[in-house]
């Protein structure tokens, strides 16, 4: 028996790299307790679509015992990439060789692979409503978890999976992430392919992205027939503010996006004007490459909060489950606590090269000549 069995293991933040870490500690005999800020599993929608890569995500899910239930659900034709000009022309449309083999990266909802980690869990595993205020060290690495509805507990190990404004990881490192100079404006369809064939059309089956300039669209394919698009723009990261918007007027915010994407293909323009959720803003950010800290006992970060990224790696989720995965082997295998940390800390350097990655395709994807460079990756890359 190894000391992680009877410690007091927490795990702040129901992400992907938190539940795969806590279900396959719980496979192993090994409790760990999951406070999320959200009042429920349903509280919040969890996002778009997330391709699952065979040596990070598809591994952490096979270590879970999840892998055949997610090939169930993904969705492999979500791997067709297009892109699209200023003029509507499409540049590059294309679906992965590899697409159908288990070398694919398979496609899936975010809210439906979190569903799938949630039903793995014992119950009670996760406690809602449970925001973290602060952490309190104590002796001996245990420290006392402040919430804020006021109540505390203690625990051995307090594990970060609590994202980008990780509140765990100001215990760690005073790193904060820094605005990538690049906003997202998140709207969607419903029962597209019914309601907007012409959009649905240009979408495909999985990524259509039109760049230039600066600008873009990025429209993905889930499931249920639902497009969620990303209206982008390198800009301020108050831009909103500096134009008086108020991002609750739906009509105004239209308007101000169409100003911005003056010229570009009426059927483009449709993907602002068609929305059928409303709009929200999205600035991106991330941590500094690298990021690290000195290791500190009954501690650690994973995911999000230990590596913040653009999306433009495709690396983020798939990291965070590896974190969870590679973590709970460590507290399995080593005989101590500190021994795990230390352990699974050393593989922490490999986020480097798909931050640094993900830094290069942000800048390339709102650059000047961006859809230049975006179609000789496409076409390199496929």
């Amino acid at each position: 028996m190894n000391a992680s069995t009877a410690a007091r293991i927490a795990i702040i933040g129901a992400g992907p790299g938190g539940l795969t870490c806590a279900r396959i500690l719980q496979q192993h005999g090994i409790t760990a307790t999951v406070y999320d800020l959200d009042a429920s599993r349903t509280a919040r929608d969890q996002g778009g679509t997330l391709d699952m890569h065979p040596d990070s995500g598809q591994k952490a899910l096979r270590e879970a015992g999840l892998l055949e239930d997610f090939l169930a659900l993904a969705r492999p034709e979500g791997q067709q990439m297009r892109l699209v000009s200023r003029d509507g022309r499409v540049l590059f449309d294309a679906v992965p060789p590899r697409a159908d083999t288990e070398d694919g990266n398979p496609e899936i909802d975010r809210g439906q692979l979190r569903d799938l980690l949630l039903d793995s869990l014992k119950p009670d595993t996760v406690r809602w409503s449970h925001k973290l205020t602060h952490a309190e060290p104590l002796t001996d690495g245990v420290h006392r978890l402040h919430f804020a509805d006021g109540t505390t507990t203690e625990h051995d190990l307090v594990i970060g999976a609590d994202g980008a404004w990780s509140q765990v990881r100001r215990l760690l490192s005073g790193a904060i992430p820094v605005y990538t100079g690049v906003t997202f404006v998140e709207t969607g369809l419903d029962n597209a392919d019914a309601r907007h064939p012409t959009l649905a059309a240009l979408t495909g089956d999985g990524t259509m992205m039109a760049l230039d300039n600066n600008q873009g669209f990025v429209a993905q394919r889930n499931s249920h027939q639902h497009i969620r698009i990303y209206i982008g723009m390198r800009t301020d990261e108050y831009w909103h503010q500096k134009a008086g918007l108020d991002l609750t007027d739906t009509a105004a915010v239209c308007e101000a996006l169409l100003k911005e994407f003056t010229g570009w293909h009426p059927d483009l323009l449709g993907f602002i004007t068609d929305t059928d959720t409303g709009y929200i803003n999205r600035p991106l950010y991330a941590l500094p490459v690298p990021h690290t800290w000195q290791h500190t006992a009954g501690l650690t970060l994973l995911g999000d909060a230990a590596h913040l990224m653009s999306p433009f790696s495709g690396m983020g989720a798939n990291l965070a489950m590896l974190d969870g995965a590679d973590l709970a082997r460590a507290l399995i295998d080593n005989t101590a606590i500190d021994d795990a940390i230390r352990a699974y800390e050393d593989l922490l350097p490999r986020s480097i090269e798909a931050a640094e990655g993900a830094a290069e395709g942000i800048n390339s994807a709102f650059a000047p000549d961006s859809a230049t460079q975006i179609l000789a990756h496409m076409t390199q890359n496929h």
